[in-house]
């Protein structure tokens, strides 16, 4: 096995509700899982994307860590939200460095915030379908703050922040490889947070549209709060079904029924969006990831608006698995919640 490599990195999701951690050991194009674990956040620790409580995270981050006996201190991380702008733009075909300042000085038309105040960087898809003259460009363009923020508390954590990546190419990268997945369809990804949803529509590991939305698993407690006039304690008491909850359980499955089909109404107006200029290709396959995955009535919402397979992920099927160490149940529970750790731990330092 090639274990230990300088360019070896942990792939660490950091969510506003779960942090997860991932080390996988790598021979040729096989992946094996080596560590892999999940450790809820205090509420409030993460707001819209920013870390509130620094000192606290970074503490629960090595303490996970020492939990799942994990050495390695280079590690992969990822952001998304707001603070994160991805855009398909199309650009003339020209030589590399001429392509490389014509993005960069039309950038700013792209992006909401001050040209100053971002990190871009991008990568060429190839020609564009319109024109033979003209190729796609993927412009991706990250909050300076936010970078700073990440790596600070990372460090505070005692790691070393070699890769930062984008949530959706983190989940992109686990799911290229699954050995069962066609790569051939019109693939939707949809990974559901506790405060946001990533939406990726790829065909050929191509990413043809991307959105970010600040919809996530966040509202069913925001919903159970405002219409039960609870506290947010007695809120996450009633989602998990502890005993002593306020709210009964058929009030919370309606609450968590209507907040699943309000995202489904989002997803419907991206994928239309999508295919109203996609010369009558049609999304054929949609993949759940993300803690909404679990939510109930969300995938039945999504069959009956969309002509789609729709599925759950399970990343760990893209890996050599030791089922003692990781049986069946974890795997199969874990999955949805896991496949933007395992796709930061696929990364190597020397990544572009």
């Amino acid at each position: 096995m090639i274990f230990g490599k300088k360019d070896h990195l942990v792939g660490l999701d950091i969510g506003s509700s779960t942090i997860k951690v991932a080390e996988l050991k790598t021979a040729g194009k096989e992946y094996t899982l080596h560590k892999f674990g999940m450790s809820r956040i205090a509420p409030g620790t993460i707001v819209e994307g920013r870390v509130v409580d620094m000192e606290g995270l970074a503490k629960e981050i090595k303490a996970l860590f020492k939990a799942q006996k994990i050495r390695e201190k280079n590690v992969a991380i990822s952001t998304g939200g707001h603070s994160v702008v991805i855009k398909t733009i199309n650009t003339t075909t020209q030589a590399e460095k001429e392509l490389h300042d014509t993005i960069l000085s039309e950038a700013e038309q792209y992006i909401p915030y001050d040209i100053d105040d971002v990190n871009i960087d991008y990568q060429v898809l190839g020609e564009s379908q319109f024109s033979p003259e003209q190729v796609n460009v993927l412009l991706v363009a990250v909050k300076k703050d936010l970078v700073a923020e990440y790596i600070e508390l990372t460090q505070m954590a005692g790691l070393n922040p070699r890769i930062i990546d984008v949530d959706t190419f983190a989940l992109q990268n686990a799911y290229e490889i699954l050995p069962y997945e066609s790569q051939e369809k019109v693939t939707l990804l949809i990974d559901v947070g506790a405060s946001k949803t990533s939406l990726n529509i790829l065909k050929n590991n191509s990413s043809l549209m991307m959105r970010d939305t600040i919809s996530g698993t966040n509202q069913v407690i925001e919903a159970l709060c405002d219409q039960f006039e609870i506290t947010v304690d007695e809120a996450l008491q009633a989602v998990n079904s502890e005993a002593g909850g306020v709210v009964s359980v058929s009030d919370v499955e309606r609450v968590r029924l209507n907040v699943a089909q309000s995202w489904c109404s989002e997803i419907c107006e991206v994928v239309n969006t999508y295919q109203s200029g996609a010369n009558d290709e049609r999304v054929e396959k949609i993949v759940l990831s993300g803690g909404g995955a679990f939510v109930q009535g969300f995938k039945e919402a999504l069959l009956s608006e969309l002509e789609a397979d729709v599925s759950v992920i399970n990343p760990f099927e893209g890996l050599i698995v030791n089922e003692r160490k990781f049986p069946d149940a974890f795997t199969t529970k874990a999955g949805p919640l896991a496949p933007i750790a395992i796709g930061l731990a696929l990364r190597k330092i020397d990544d572009k």
